[in-house]
């Protein structure tokens, strides 16, 4: 059996300023919908990814900026870091982490450690290598993105 993500939803407080800043991150606009006052869904979808955004009125009760740790995937952080700067989105600068590579989240602007010792250093992996390079960004709600730069997948991926 395959099970595929492709579609989360995000609390947020203003659907028109969620969509105006999805559009300025890049995503691609796939429907804006209102069925009444108290509905309308917006459906974002990455570029390159299978897996979409949808947020709106009536979606869901969960409080605007409270998902956390949603990641995107990026061949190049430095590339991906300049262009989400040049569409004026506000990101963190690029960092590791001491102990190698690591999951991250994302809390509030800034990243969460599962352990002792973890933690982030600025600038990019010392080998460079995948899964190791990390940027975060925010929504205007604060739900939190992780970008994490994986150049050669694992074999078991």
């Amino acid at each position: 059996m395959n099970l595929n993500i492709e579609l989360l939803v995000l609390p947020v407080s203003d659907v028109d300023r969620a969509k105006a800043f999805y559009e300025m991150v890049g995503f691609r606009l796939d429907v804006d919908y209102t069925a009444n006052e108290e509905f309308r869904v917006v459906h974002f979808t990455p570029p390159g990814s299978e897996c979409s955004i949808i947020f709106g009125d009536g979606m869901t009760t969960a409080a605007p900026g409270s998902t956390q740790g949603l990641y995107l995937i990026v061949s190049d952080i430095e590339q991906a870091h300049a262009e989400l700067v040049a569409r004026g989105v506000q990101v963190s600068e690029i960092f590791h982490d001491a102990g190698g590579l690591l999951h991250h989240g994302h809390d509030g602007g800034d990243t969460v450690h599962n352990g002792p010792g973890q933690e982030r250093l600025a600038g990019l992996h010392r080998e460079r290598a995948s899964y190791g390079s990390y940027l975060t960004f925010s929504d205007p709600d604060g739900n939190g993105w992780v970008l994490q730069e994986v150049k050669q997948r694992l074999a078991s991926r």
